[in-house]
């Protein structure tokens, strides 16, 4: 049987957390989307946009999938203590095909509700390392709070009588993504491109530790017109001809250093393995004194 291709249901970003009688709530993985199906005992994998996953990921070739499936999930790596790393996936580390819906057996499910699917799906009894995790009836506050205290990703509330709309981003899906909070020093930018050419690109930002200035991260995102014009004419006063950082800054391109007397507000996804901020958003120039803004302080998961 040839298997249909479908693209995934999206879910709409959403503000909070909620409770919610006639909604389920999942766990928000960290990893890449995948629509997995077999045909005639082949497994093949597609990402969201459409891309074959089996070269990159070449265990998912082996996954006991049944016959004439489709699911839907993402493939994750976990670290050390268990919690799913985009980190470890991109080392390579083994991974897990997490599965949060079916698609397709012998026919195609899409036009039945999420709780129909989930029975469905319940009812195939797949195996390690596939991961078919319970959702969380109507409590949708309760699993963010755990999720925010285990340091995972976000959840993602799904009403019950919603169809899955493949292709189609839907408030039907909300996601409700953690976003952790610091403080940074400014030590430089990277001139802009395009639209930006008269600004800059990024800033570069950094944590003090008892050996000086410590790079963290590029900071790009965030910024409207007003602070773009705002921080360059800060940044020609404060220029110094060397970095203000400890470690190097491995990032493409030739950085302005400036002295380290700013302080922003950072908001970003998580930790990388090599303690890289990753998807760090602006938000706010802060009033204090950059020496406080210590690498204890702001990275006390460390």
């Amino acid at each position: 049987m040839k298997l249909p291709d479908f693209e995934p249901m999206l879910a709409t970003p959403w503000p909070a957390p909620f409770d919610d009688q006639d909604w389920w709530f999942e766990v928000k993985w960290d990893g890449y989307r995948a629509v997995v199906g077999s045909s005639q005992g082949a497994v093949q994998a597609r990402s969201r946009r459409g891309l074959d996953l089996l070269g990159r990921f070449p265990e998912l070739a082996a996954l006991d999938v049944p016959d004439g499936v489709v699911i839907d999930g993402e493939v994750v790596a976990f670290d050390g203590e268990g919690r799913p790393s985009f980190s470890a996936l991109q080392a390579g580390n083994p991974v897990n095909l997490v599965v949060f819906d079916i698609l397709f057996r012998g026919a195609d499910l899409t036009g039945k509700t999420y709780v129909e699917r989930r029975a469905l799906l319940d009812d195939l009894e797949l195996s390690t390392p596939i991961v078919v995790p319970d959702p969380t009836p109507a409590n949708g506050t309760g699993l963010f709070d755990a999720v925010l205290a285990q340091g995972l990703e976000g959840i993602v509330g799904k009403r019950g009588e919603s169809r899955y709309l493949a292709g189609r981003r839907s408030p039907d899906w909300r996601k409700i993504s953690v976003r952790r909070r610091l403080r940074a020093v400014v030590g430089g930018y990277l001139p802009g491109e395009g639209s930006r050419a008269q600004t800059f690109g990024s800033v570069l930002v950094g944590l003090f530790t008892g050996e000086g200035l410590h790079w963290v991260g590029a900071v790009g995102s965030g910024f409207d017109q007003g602070s773009l014009s705002a921080f360059i004419k800060t940044f020609q006063q404060l220029e110094r001809p060397t970095s203000p950082f400890v470690n190097k800054v491995t990032l493409p391109g030739k950085a302005v250093w400036v002295e380290p007397a700013i302080v922003v507000g950072i908001e970003f996804k998580e930790w990388t393995r090599d303690d890289r901020l990753r998807a760090p958003v602006f938000k706010s120039v802060e009033a204090v004194d950059p020496e406080t803004v210590t690498w204890d302080a702001e990275r006390p998961e460390h």
